[in-house]
C-alpha cells in the first residue's frame, strides 16, 4: 500500500514533535481457576498464574517500542475481579490477595495491575462487602494494585474508580 509523503511527515511530526505514544498495553488474565477455600492457596495460584502469563509482557511491549519507535507509557495487566475469585473471604484475606497481585506485578515488571474489584451492581455478597472494606488497607500496602467497585449497570450508570486509578491510571 503506497503512502503519501504528507502522511509520512504527519506521522513523524506526531512521534517527534507532539510526543505521540501508546498510553497503555493491557494483558487480560482470567483468575477464575485460582479460587480455593484456603487464602494461601488462592494467593499462590494467583501469583503463579500472573507470572506465568505476564512474565514476558513488558519485554514484548519493549520490543514493539523499539520496532516501531513509539513509546508505550504503561504496561498493565487486568485480572478477573478479585471479588469473584475470593468470594467468601474476609478483609484480611482479601488484603493477602492484593499483596499476591502486587508481588506478581513487581516480579513481571508491569506498571500496575487492575482487578482488585467488586461487581456489586446487583447487590453485595458478604465477600463483596469484605473486599470493599479491604480496599483502603490493600491500596496502602501495595504499590501497583488498582481497585474499582462497579456500582451500576449500563442503564443505571456509575463506575467509581478509587484514587490510585484516577488521572493517568485506568481501572478495569
Amino acid at each position: 500500500m503506497p503512502y503519501e509523503f504528507e502522511e509520512i511527515l504527519s506521522t513523524i511530526k506526531m512521534t517527534e514533535v507532539e510526543h505521540f505514544d501508546i498510553r497503555t498495553v493491557t494483558m487480560g488474565i482470567s483468575l477464575r481457576d485460582c479460587a480455593d477455600r484456603n487464602v494461601a492457596v488462592t494467593a499462590q495460584k494467583i501469583y503463579e498464574k500472573v507470572v506465568r502469563y505476564a512474565g514476558q509482557h513488558v519485554k514484548l511491549a519493549q520490543e514493539i517500542e523499539h520496532r516501531y519507535g513509539i513509546s508505550i507509557a504503561n504496561k498493565r495487566v487486568a485480572v478477573t475481579p478479585i471479588g469473584i475469585v475470593g468470594d467468601g473471604f474476609g478483609v484480611e484475606e482479601y488484603v493477602k490477595l492484593a499483596e499476591a497481585l502486587d508481588k506478581a506485578a513487581d516480579t513481571c515488571g508491569i506498571d500496575y495491575i487492575a482487578g482488585y474489584s467488586a461487581l456489586v451492581q446487583k447487590g453485595f455478597t458478604r465477600g463483596d462487602r469484605a473486599l470493599v472494606d479491604s480496599i483502603p488497607y490493600a491500596l496502602s500496602t501495595t504499590k501497583k494494585v488498582c481497585s474499582s467497585v462497579n456500582i451500576g449497570s449500563t442503564k443505571a450508570g456509575i463506575n467509581r474508580c478509587f484514587p490510585r486509578c484516577l488521572g493517568t491510571r485506568s481501572c478495569s
